[in-house]
């Protein structure tokens, strides 16, 4: 994960969320974009990822839960989370790299 400005954040958010309502609608999930980002922000310990995981789980192959499992990790980097203050991983790195340079 290369994090050069916090627009490019911001653009891949959108992607990714793009990316999320599309794959819900083609499991016919019955959850929705909100209840994504709701987990993701108030996530309280290592079994909340899996929870997102499971909202696409309609009992697919090996290959559909590789692409969830990319898709929400990706999710996670790049959604905000409250433990963090509100921003995203990929917010904290890019914070982190800015003041190393």
């Amino acid at each position: 994960m290369e994090i050069e400005s916090k627009q490019q954040i911001l653009e891949r958010r959108n992607e990714i969320e793009q990316e999320l309502v599309d794959m819900l609608k083609e499991t016919e999930s019955d959850f929705t974009l909100d209840h994504i980002r709701d987990v993701i922000f108030h996530e309280e310990n290592n079994d909340d990822m899996m929870k997102v995981v499971a909202m696409f789980d309609r009992g697919g192959d090996a290959s559909e839960l590789s692409n969830v499992l990319e898709l929400v990790t990706d999710a996670w980097n790049y959604f905000p989370h409250k433990v963090l203050g509100g921003i995203s991983p990929a917010e904290v790195l890019l914070k982190h790299k800015d003041k190393s340079l």
